[in-house]
């Protein structure tokens, strides 16, 4: 195999390790800001009070996007194992 075509692979694969994680990640970092800030005006300095909605709204959203998650990374899977001969020098 060539040095360049292993970059390449690995640099799709954490490409897409980044655009599949990044929806769930914004929203869980989106909903612990605006609890932070909701904290901070009341002056509520409960620990939980942050974790559970993320929890809640992380979960909803993996149920929400997984289809595209799992096409996205089969579309990737299949396209590895297609190519696989010109990798895999002879």
């Amino acid at each position: 195999m060539n040095p360049d075509i292993a970059v390449s692979l690995v640099s799709k694969g954490l490409e897409l390790a980044l655009v599949i994680s990044a929806p769930v990640l914004i929203a869980g970092l989106a909903v612990g800001l605006l609890v932070s800030i909701f904290q901070a005006v009341t002056q509520i300095q409960e620990m939980t009070l942050s974790f559970i909605p993320k929890i809640i709204v992380m979960v909803v959203l993996i149920g929400v996007t997984f289809p595209w998650m799992l096409s996205t990374l089969m579309e990737y899977t299949v396209a590895l194992i297609q190519n696989m001969n010109t990798y895999v020098g002879k």
